[in-house]
């Protein structure tokens, strides 16, 4: 029997608070992170994913304490992503209620932090977080994805593809794959891209960046996600997690019902 896909909402946290926007920029206010987690574990989400887009210290701080607060309220999985520069800044978030933390820019700029994370706590804690773009012009990789850092400012010229292969042959026991292109947007998943990752990597993957209406997501999930992360539609009441799950389970998708 297959696996259930899992439905993951995304909470951007900065200074304490839930923001979106497109592609990273004019981030608008969404809301009390905590009382939107609490809204998506009643709707049944699978697991509840934090990204802290400042990163800053004392947005760290503040992460920590949202982290804790939400895991007194919700009973899903949390991930916590956003400034995780190694082994310490985990411990801290994986004792403030974390179960499992992303790591980007950090793992970008020295690979071997993801197996220094994995050693210590195991793979099932390390989400490889990838935000990719299609390469600009003048640019190339051999699968024409590049890898960016800094919330898709800075272009690596690292082969995304490539790139997710080597992270979880280092330790990564899931990949979290961002089109950057397509993040806020509400055009769809990159399915060309996951569907490349998909073909290199044997972890899960979770598809994030893109989704806008009911038929984005199991076309996602066809081309090999194990899970869909969304935020906009969630946050702005555009689609519910039951909704979702509905849509999955219609097109064949194995899919948990929520018993509370």
């Amino acid at each position: 029997m297959s696996l259930a896909v899992r439905v993951i909402p995304c909470l951007d946290v900065d200074a304490g608070r839930v923001v979106k926007g497109v592609n990273f920029a004019g981030l608008r206010d969404a809301g009390d992170p905590v009382e939107l987690a609490r809204r998506y574990d009643a709707q049944g989400a699978d697991e509840i994913t934090f990204l802290d887009v400042s990163a800053s210290a004392a947005g760290r701080d503040t992460t920590l304490e949202v982290v804790r607060a939400t895991a007194e309220q919700v009973f899903v999985p949390l991930t916590v992503g956003g400034g995780v520069r190694g082994v310490d800044d985990v411990e801290r978030l994986l004792r403030a209620g974390a179960d499992k933390v992303g790591v980007n820019s950090a793992a970008v700029a020295r690979p071997e932090v993801i197996a220094e994370i994995a050693d210590r706590f195991g793979r099932q804690v390390l989400v490889l977080s990838v935000d990719a773009r299609r390469c600009p012009p003048g640019t190339s990789t051999d699968s024409g994805w590049e890898v960016t850092t800094h919330g898709g400012r800075r272009g690596t010229g690292i082969d995304a593809v490539e790139w997710a292969a080597r992270g979880a042959g280092l330790g990564a026991g899931e990949v979290l794959l961002n089109s950057m292109d397509a993040d806020g947007t509400k055009d769809g998943f990159d399915v060309a891209m996951l569907r490349a990752v998909r073909a290199v990597v044997d972890v899960p993957l979770v598809a994030s960046g893109g989704a806008g209406e009911l038929a984005h997501f199991a076309p996602a999930v066809a081309a090999g996600a194990d899970a869909v992360l969304a935020a906009s539609v969630f946050h702005f009441g555009q689609l519910g997690v039951g909704d979702v799950k509905a849509a999955l389970a219609a097109a064949g998708h194995p899919v948990r019902v929520a018993d509370r």
